[in-house]
Order: C-alpha cells, then sequence, then structure tokens
C-alpha cells in the first residue's frame, strides 16, 4: 500500500511537471518591424536607418554582426523580428534605438 502511493505521487509529480514547465524559446523576439530604408538627412541627429516599430518609426545606426541582413545589398522595405531599446544618447535622445538581436521576418 505504502509502495502504491509512493508510485502515484512521483507519477503526479512527473505529470504536474511536464505540465507546468515550458521550453524557454530563444527565437522569441521583443518586436516585429519594418527597415524601411536610410536616413539620408545632413543634420546633428540624422543619419542610419529608419525603422517602424508598432506605428511608430525610429531610426538606429547600426545592426549586430550576426544578423542575416545587408543594409547595403537588401531592397526595402525589409520585414525582420528584433530585440532593442531606446538609446541612451543625451544629443539625440528621440526615437533613437539600439538593436541588440535581429533577423529577417
Amino acid at each position: 500500500m505504502v509502495m502504491k502511493t509512493k508510485t502515484l505521487l512521483i507519477i503526479g509529480l512527473i505529470i504536474i511537471g511536464f505540465v507546468c514547465c515550458r521550453k524557454v524559446n530563444n527565437n522569441d523576439y521583443q518586436s516585429i518591424g519594418k527597415i524601411t530604408g536610410p536616413d539620408i538627412r545632413m543634420c546633428a541627429c540624422c543619419g542610419g536607418w529608419y525603422i517602424q516599430i508598432d506605428s511608430v518609426t525610429y531610426e538606429f545606426d547600426s545592426i549586430p554582426m550576426n544578423s542575416n541582413i545587408d543594409l547595403q545589398k537588401d531592397t526595402f522595405p525589409i520585414l525582420v523580428k528584433l530585440d532593442w531599446q531606446l538609446s541612451n544618447q543625451i544629443a539625440c535622445p528621440d526615437k533613437r534605438i539600439i538593436i541588440k538581436r535581429i533577423t529577417k521576418e
């Protein structure tokens, strides 16, 4: 009787473990966006590239080296998945971002 109870308890814990635990997917990205092209304006806070995320247009200067995107050769717009954060540049803080991870959608 005691052995049967222990076996049922172990089986129950294993089932709960499978139900409650989920694998973290490394392919989950923070946002989906669209790189629309280069910023060719000539001003202090200009230059780089435009990207639209959730209907807001941001600017960025570069992408990580290990991405599958070539900003010089790819045709715009480029649909992407990305992880990003607002830039902390004091001189140009408005709508400039740093892209931490990016790939084509």
